[in-house]
């Protein structure tokens, strides 16, 4: 839980980008700030919670952040959203059209892209939906930029009456730097909301008029930054190349290249042509160095000047030192060394679920029941596709599972006749995005058995909370969804409603299977924390009797962290066939004591010792 602390105003500050907007924010004077955990964006929130001057929330998904935030800069005050890049598909709808009508207050728009998939299901360029929404983008290259780029944004915000977007990276958000800081909080007071139905009620008639005026702010926007400061030239002595890039890509083409002459390209759009074209008549060969996709080495080329891009470097991940050197010595003609990298026989670490994990339940009992074709969705549960459990079939964005189920239902092929459909969804994905895919199940009598696995916490990001873990952004008190309930008053009937314990896996199991067999839509509920915060209690540690245990393995199926292989044994049936047994055993230092691999061990080889009463000898000095 994030304390609310007064904000220091020393200059110096080692921070992350992350901290440096949260930071930017306050002195700024935003009022209001809205987001959605996501890596690599959480951060932000987060440290903007610890400034009592902002209203700060965890909003139930990206739209509504957007929507918040566009509300508050209505009522002519300061806001900010931030989201990682897959949320700004989600929040489209709304910036796109209050790109059209404008703002008041500044508004911006803090978006991360995971380049190099640290934590992501797909990776994409953030940068397109400035050039789709008309809306102004800035880039900053390390924590100093982010910082500095927030406030420009707020101001370039106002003057232009538009939302502006910050796109951060993986690498900005989370790598810390000394950041030099102005120091105190500017306020501004919000001028309130001024009524003028023309502009704010977007209905085609009022629409139309406001579609030349955007395309005019575009005109005097690519005009500013021909001249910003934001864009630098950066001279070099070998003119053979010269390079135009941005945010954290400029960094690694400095550090591989410092002779190169660089355009930075801070102000990244509208892109600065005139200033592009000045900068190619200087090099021999000009190189758009971009992460990921090559949206200015399109508008460059587009615009008449011969440029390399893509066609030399990689379209996915970092353009890190090791991958632009070769390319462009290649180019050069020129030899560089191959760097060579041992493979360390390292013992493979597949990411895998927690000890006591709430989820290891659910999983045990869907790896034990045949014909079930199983959707899943984005969380830590989505672990359920490895081994051991092998219990997830597909996954695509947050929300999808229930939909998803719900077509494969309705689509079934013959080879799926007489397989049950179950869906996989976590409490905060469920709010966030799932809860109309259920509505859409119910009202197209659908045949779907959902898992609504509830840990109280947005796990995968850290713990957050959420709508239904009965507190705010600041640990304070707050409703707490009843998930029950909301499934009845979307449609599901009461007796297809289940709550369940999900350290009771006879009584999981049992549930699952009967839900399954079900020709109707019906919900089950698992109702324990995430063993990760502060609401999972801690029991004492399990151990396995040596002998007592009978190598059947069933324990180490459960997928739990804790319970490892201790020994490995051939034994010959009197039949002839030859079966492996697998010997357990847990490490006390990791058990959390949740008992379900108890009730896994038929021979009842897994026990809770009783406390050891420790004695303590004092010697007496001589």
């Amino acid at each position: 839980m994030n304390a609310v602390v007064q904000a220091k105003a020393e200059s110096r500050h080692l921070l992350s980008g992350n901290e440096a907007v949260a930071r930017a924010a306050w002195e700024a004077g935003v009022r209001v700030a809205a987001a959605y955990p996501g890596t690599p964006a959480t951060e932000i929130l987060e440290n903007i919670a610890l400034y009592p001057d902002i209203y700060s929330e965890w909003s139930v998904n990206e739209k509504v952040a957007v929507e918040v935030a566009i509300g508050a800069s209505l009522a002519g005050s300061r806001a900010l959203a931030a989201m990682k890049h897959v949320g700004m598909n989600v929040a489209s709808d709304a910036f796109m059209t209050q790109s059209l009508a404008g703002v008041v207050g500044g508004l911006v728009i803090v978006v991360a892209d995971d380049v190099g998939l640290s934590s992501s299901q797909n990776e994409q360029d953030s940068r397109y939906w400035g050039r789709f929404g008309h809306l102004p983008i800035l880039e900053p290259a390390d924590s100093q930029e982010a910082y500095e780029m927030v406030k420009r944004a707020l101001d370039l915000s106002e003057e232009y009456e538009s939302p502006v977007i910050v796109r951060m990276t993986t690498r900005v958000c989370h790598v810390k730097a000394m950041v030099v800081v102005d120091g105190g909080r500017i306020e501004r007071r919000a001028a309130g909301f001024q009524k003028n139905p023309q502009r704010w009620v977007m209905t085609p008639a009022n629409a139309k008029p406001r579609l030349p005026l955007m395309h005019q702010r575009d005109q005097k926007l690519r005009a500013l930054s021909e001249t910003s400061d934001l864009n630098l030239a950066f001279p070099g002595a070998d003119r053979r190349i010269g390079f135009i890039t941005s945010g954290p890509a400029f960094m690694h083409v400095r550090e591989t290249f410092p002779d190169a002459p660089v355009l930075k390209l801070g102000f990244s759009h509208p892109a600065p042509l005139d200033k592009i074209r000045a900068f190619a008549g200087q090099v021999d060969t000009l190189i758009v160095a971009e992460e990921t996709e090559p949206l200015l080495e399109t508008e460059i080329r587009a615009a008449g000047l011969a440029v390399r891009g893509k066609d030399l470097l990689p379209r996915f991940g970092e353009l890190a030192p090791g991958v632009l050197r070769p390319a462009i010595k290649t180019l050069l003609g020129e030899a560089h060394e191959v760097a060579s990298r041992s493979q360390a026989d390292l013992f493979p670490r597949p990411p895998t679920m927690c000890a006591s994990c709430p989820h290891l339940g659910p999983y045990f009992a869907l790896s034990h029941i045949r014909n079930l074709n199983i959707v899943g969705d984005i969380g830590c549960y989505t672990l359920g596709a490895g081994h051991p459990w092998n219990a997830l079939d597909t996954c695509t964005c947050m929300g999808a599972s229930l939909s998803m189920a719900h077509g494969m239902d309705k689509g079934r092929g013959e080879s799926d006749d007489k397989k049950s459909i179950v869906a996989v969804i976590g409490d905060s994905t469920f709010l966030h995005m799932g809860m109309q895919g259920l509505l859409n199940m119910i009202y197209n009598r659908g045949n779907v058995t959902v898992l609504l696995l509830d840990n109280r916490s947005v796990g995968m990001t850290g713990g957050q909370e959420n709508p239904g873990t009965g507190q705010d952004l600041h640990g304070l008190p707050a409703p707490r969804v009843d998930f029950a309930k909301l499934a009845e008053a979307l449609g599901v009937r009461p007796e297809r409603i289940r709550m369940v314990d999900p350290y009771e896996l006879p009584t999981m199991v049992k549930l699952v299977r009967e839900e399954t067999k079900m020709e109707e839509p019906s919900v089950i509920i698992t109702n324990r924390p995430c063993s990760l915060t502060d609401r999972f209690e801690r029991f004492r540690a399990f151990t396995v009797l040596d002998d007592q245990c009978t190598g059947c393995g069933n324990c180490i199926d459960l997928g739990c962290p804790a319970i490892s292989v201790a020994s490995r044994e051939t034994v010959t049936a009197k039949s002839g066939k030859t079966k492996e047994l697998v010997f357990a055993q847990i490490d006390a230092n990791t058990c959390t004591g949740c008992h379900m691999c108890v009730e896994t061990c038929a021979p009842e080889a897994i026990v809770q010792p009783e406390p050891q009463n420790r004695v303590i000898r004092i010697h007496a000095h001589a």
